[in-house]
Formats: C-alpha cells, sequence, structure tokens
C-alpha cells in the first residue's frame, strides 16, 4: 500500500509518499510560494533532491504539479498516480466534534469548515488541499488527521476557562491545544524506546521549534497542554509571546492607542525571541548573539528555558509519575544548548545532563541525554508528524 501524506499550508503543500508495508519514505518535498509567479517544486527521491520552478496559481494546480513529479520519467518513483492507494491530510482544528482521525466525507468536511473560525490561518488551506487531492483522485479514499484530536482527553477543568460560562457554550471558548499529533508520535515512540505498554506511560512531551507547545501525558493519553484557544498561549515561541497578564491589552489600547488588529498583529507576529532579543524569531541566532555579549539576546533565551522549566514543575503536581521529560521539533533536536539549560533548570528534580550525550544527539538521532539512573529522564526523540498520519491513514483505509 502507497499512503501519500498532504499538509497543506496557505501557499504551501509539504507531501511525502510511504510505502506503508515497512514504512519507507518514496518520495517527498515542498511546493512553495503558491500563488505567486516564484512557485518552486523541491522534491526529494531516490536520494537526490530536484528543484524546479513551476507554474502553481492555486492549490489545485499546485498538487496536480506534485502528483506529476511523482511520476516523472526522471525524477518520479510511480508509473501512474493510481498506484496512490490512499491519501492522508493534516487539518489543524476539529474542534470538540470529532477526537480522532477520519474518513474524509460530507460530514467531516463541514467539520473542517466549521472549524475554520478557531484556526481561520489552518483550516481553509487545509480543505484547499483536500478539495484539490479530491478532485485528482476522486477514487482513492482521503482520510484527515486532525492536530487537536490527540488534545481531545483533556478534562474539563484542564480545558475550560474560568469566565461566563455561556462564552463556551455560545462561542466554544475553552483551550484546545494543537501540535498534538506531534505529541502522540513522540508519546508512542518514546513509550516503545522505554519499554512500557503506550497506556501505561507518563511524560511530558515539549515540542519546540518556532512554535512551542507541552503536554502532560498520563496513562498515554494528554491530561494538560500549553498552548489554549489559539497557539498563543503557553511558552515563549519564536514570534508569539505566550503567556502574559491579557489585561496587558487594555492597557496598551488605552495608553498607546492600539488596535485590536495592531494588538493582534504585535502578540503573534513581533513577541517572543523576536520581540524580547530585537535580534531574530530563529534560536541559532539568538544563541550566536548572546555569545557575543548581546545582554538582549541572553534575555531572550533566559525567559525561553525558564518557561519550559516553569510548566515542567505545574505538569509534575498534576501526574501520577513522571517516566521521561520528552524534547523535540526543531530546537529540541538539534539544540543542545538549548538542552543543556533545560536539564540545569530541572536538576533538583533529578534531570543529570550527560554532556557526552547531549552534544551527540543532532540531526535527526533520539536518545536520553541524562546520565544513566536519573531520577527524571530526558530524553530527545525527533517527531514525525507525516508518519503518524501515513500510519492513522492506512489504518482507517
Amino acid at each position: 500500500m502507497n499512503v501519500f501524506v498532504v499538509n497543506c499550508g496557505s501557499s504551501s503543500i509539504k507531501y511525502q509518499l510511504y510505502r506503508a508495508t515497512d514504512e519507507a519514505v518514496l518520495a517527498g518535498g515542498l511546493l512553495e510560494r503558491i500563488g505567486s509567479n516564484e512557485a518552486e517544486l523541491h522534491h526529494d527521491a531516490g536520494g537526490a533532491r530536484h528543484d524546479r520552478k513551476v507554474e502553481a496559481p492555486d492549490h489545485t494546480v499546485g498538487l496536480g504539479v506534485i502528483l506529476d513529479a511523482l511520476v516523472d520519467a526522471e525524477i518520479g518513483v510511480l508509473t501512474c498516480i493510481d498506484e496512490i492507494d490512499a491519501v492522508g491530510h493534516r487539518v489543524v482544528h476539529g474542534g470538540e466534534d470529532i477526537r480522532q482521525s477520519a474518513r474524509i466525507d460530507d460530514r467531516i468536511l463541514e467539520i473542517i469548515r466549521k472549524n475554520a473560525e478557531l484556526a481561520p490561518l489552518h483550516n481553509p488551506a487545509n480543505l484547499a488541499g483536500i478539495t484539490a487531492a479530491m478532485s485528482a483522485l476522486p477514487k482513492t479514499p482521503h482520510v484527515a488527521v486532525f492536530d487537536t484530536a490527540f488534545l481531545a482527553t483533556l478534562p474539563p477543568h484542564a480545558y475550560r476557562y474560568a469566565v461566563p460560562r455561556d462564552w463556551y457554550s455560545r462561542y466554544h471558548v475553552r483551550r484546545y491545544g494543537f501540535h498534538g499529533t506531534s505529541h502522540r508520535y513522540v508519546t508512542l515512540r518514546t513509550a516503545e524506546l522505554l519499554g512500557l505498554a503506550a497506556e501505561k506511560v507518563n511524560l511530558i512531551t515539549v515540542h519546540l521549534g518556532n512554535g512551542c507547545s507541552m503536554t502532560a501525558v498520563a496513562g498515554g493519553k494528554a491530561v494538560d497542554h500549553s498552548m489554549g484557544m489559539t497557539p498563543l498561549e503557553g511558552l515563549v515561541m519564536g514570534t508569539r509571546c505566550g503567556d502574559i497578564d491579557p489585561a496587558l491589552i487594555f492597557h496598551l489600547a488605552r495608553r498607546a492607542g492600539m488596535s485590536l488588529e495592531e494588538l493582534e498583529t504585535a502578540l503573534n507576529k513581533q513577541s517572543g525571541l523576536l520581540g524580547v532579543s530585537g535580534v531574530s524569531n530563529d534560536m541559532r541566532d539568538c544563541l550566536a548573539a548572546a555569545a557575543d555579549g548581546n545582554d538582549d539576546a541572553t534575555l531572550a533565551v533566559d525567559i525561553f528555558t525558564y518557561r519550559i522549566a516553569r510548566y515542567v514543575g505545574s505538569y509534575f503536581a498534576i501526574l501520577p509519575g513522571c517516566d521521561a521529560i520528552v524534547l523535540t521539533g526543531g530546537i529540541g533536536e538539534n539544540s543542545p544548548a538549548i538542552r543543556r539549560k533545560i536539564c540545569r533548570l530541572l536538576h533538583r528534580l533529578g534531570a543529570t545532563l550527560d554532556d557526552k550525550r547531549n552534544e551527540a544527539i543532532l540531526g535527526g538521532a533520539e536518545g536520553a541525554i541524562t546520565a544513566d539512573g536519573a531520577d527524571l529522564p530526558v530524553w530527545v526523540v525527533p517527531t514525525n508528524e507525516e508518519l503518524m498520519i501515513a500510519r492513522d491513514t492506512q489504518a482507517i483505509v
């Protein structure tokens, strides 16, 4: 069985083609700048990368470009697109309407449309990709894998805000969380690495990239999560502020005359590492600036790691135990410096760092970075959302 995994953004399509029998990646890549005159296809197959300028005025044409590449005589891996047996789609938001991955039909399409108001930057793009793929492959089964599904097990005392209750019933104001597919993958993989049954593992999973989130996992299920109704709540991120006093918004509206639109832009796109450091939203740039003596960059890094340690402490209070802290995402997988700072902050909880292990785990490697016998093991486990989508798709089809 060949499973084609599609992840559509507003101007991009990420994709991978899996052979389900052994989970081998036959091809993958990225089509970016859809809708512009500078669209580019970056296609990986057969151990080689192929870059092409292409015409992609919309997602439908863009998906056609990708399918053409998969059957191309020079760079393709299929003889015809009928060799695609199923298509798995990443969908960001399912709201409270769905708690697991599902084969796409009219009901699922309506759920995705309905919850676009909760994820206006993502669900419409996801829907565009689904529409394009179903048009190109009308006889092939399609499956939606929702980022919010893994977090649907949060109990009401974790997901409800202490606001007027009709805000929840009328306007769906609650914490949903995001990055759920990533947290689910690393939960299952870490349980396997620890030799524990998935339904018995207790973890704190930490996804650190340009977007950052943490999940408390008890008995293999999510019981708390750092992001909220939107991805703005929680940890400090590349350009997002994370937790703030909500009255800050009223203060700036009155004192600075800022509009709601200006405040929303500032908190989502001008804050986080970028806002504090004044240097960059990229952790690598902030670390380099800090090493050169930039105090603002140093502070940005310190706030970033302090917030992670504070969430770990709060999750310790609610979990029945903790088998491991799991770091994943671009920063978690590739920044020994940030991992070192996190472990030092968690030293009192038993996260005794092994410097050699920490420095050695890079570029997709997995393993513990704490010393043997540490009371609180800290693991690096690279995430693989596409593989999780492919597995769900295969299982459902």
